[in-house]
């Protein structure tokens, strides 16, 4: 495989580590309408900052004034997003002219039209106003792009002769399981994240000072909702916000006993032992930072954190899936 193929895999996989990072950031400081308009901000390729171009695009969207604090931080990550679509593009290209990167001609084909749509994604966050399913798809479409990116490099390097040991290869399900819990528990913080009830129950371990508080799951879980309202602080009411933050709590706990099982089954197995200690460590600083979000009332840089970790355990477990997988199965 082409040593430039592996550099730029892996640096792709670094912009889209903090891509995501990046979005969380701007998303968690209320910034993700900072422009309302897509992939420009107020008709300009940057953001209006000075104080023609101010008013000029205020007279243009009377119905959302100039905030520049917000506006550079949406286009700071437009850039950054773009600079991955770039990345990507030349990667896929890569693989179809070079005959050494065929082995990977699939895979980067597959993630380029997952970032186009990704890409998409982040328009409609904008048009639709933070419609809060299209926001989790968002969320969820990046670690999917870095997952997969990663997924590419580490096979690449493994080559199709890899055959890890019988112990090893009898993880693979666990993983897959491990795996699977995540990513449910990463969908259900961004719906508590884009529906705004992080901070529904403010309290520990009880919620509104009761064990179980006035729920409305039905309503809090509504996929589909009204296009073209504005969902910026969210429209759900404490009972369905209550139920939001609730399931993501109960989830957190059983995502938590699920990855110390696999992490400690992994560790039996002597080729995995260092990834499966990296998965207990890692997976416990996430807890401590979620229980630190509600203490702590949200700030903003614990919150940041939280979306950065669970991106790290995403590495992890892919890591561990990929060590756990014969070549054939590239």
């Amino acid at each position: 495989m082409s040593k430039q193929f592996q550099r730029l895999t892996l640096i792709a996989i670094v912009v889209a580590l903090g891509v995501i990072v990046l979005g969380a950031w701007v998303r968690l400081s209320h910034a993700g309408l900072g422009c309302p308009d897509w992939p420009g901000c107020y008709g300009q390729l940057t953001w209006p900052a000075v104080p023609v171009e101010i008013e000029a695009a205020n007279e243009a969207f009377p119905e959302r004034p100039v905030e520049g604090a917000k506006a550079w931080k949406e286009m700071v990550h437009r850039y950054l997003a773009g600079t991955l679509v770039l990345l990507v593009v030349a990667l896929c290209w890569q693989a179809w002219r070079n005959p050494l990167c065929r082995p990977a001609r699939g895979l980067a084909t597959a993630i380029l039209g997952l970032i186009i749509f990704q890409a998409l994604l982040g328009m409609w966050t904008v048009t639709l106003k933070l419609l809060p399913v299209i926001v989790m798809a968002h969320l969820l479409g990046g670690l999917a792009t870095f997952a997969l990116l990663l997924w590419m490099r580490l096979r690449v390097r493994a080559g199709p002769t890899y055959r890890p040991g019988p112990q090893v290869r009898r993880m693979r399900r666990w993983v897959l399981l491990g795996l699977t819990v995540l990513t449910l528990q990463i969908a259900l913080g961004g719906w508590t994240s884009a529906n705004y009830a992080a901070m529904a129950c403010p309290d520990l371990p009880t919620c509104m000072n009761r064990w179980w508080p006035d729920t409305d799951f039905r309503e809090g879980f509504v996929l589909l909702r009204e296009i073209g309202v504005d969902y910026e602080g969210g429209i759900l009411d404490q009972p369905a916000r209550i139920a939001i933050h609730l399931t993501h709590r109960i989830g957190a706990v059983v995502t938590l006993l699920t990855l110390l099982l696999v992490a400690f089954r992994a560790a039996q197995a002597s080729p995995l032992k260092n990834t499966a200690m990296l998965l207990i460590a890692l997976v416990i600083i996430q807890f401590m930072l979620g229980l630190q979000n509600v203490w702590l009332g949200l700030p903003l840089a614990n919150a940041v954190a939280h979306n950065g970790v669970a991106a790290l355990l995403v590495a992890v477990m892919v890591t561990l899936l990929s060590r756990t997988t014969t070549g054939k199965n590239r």
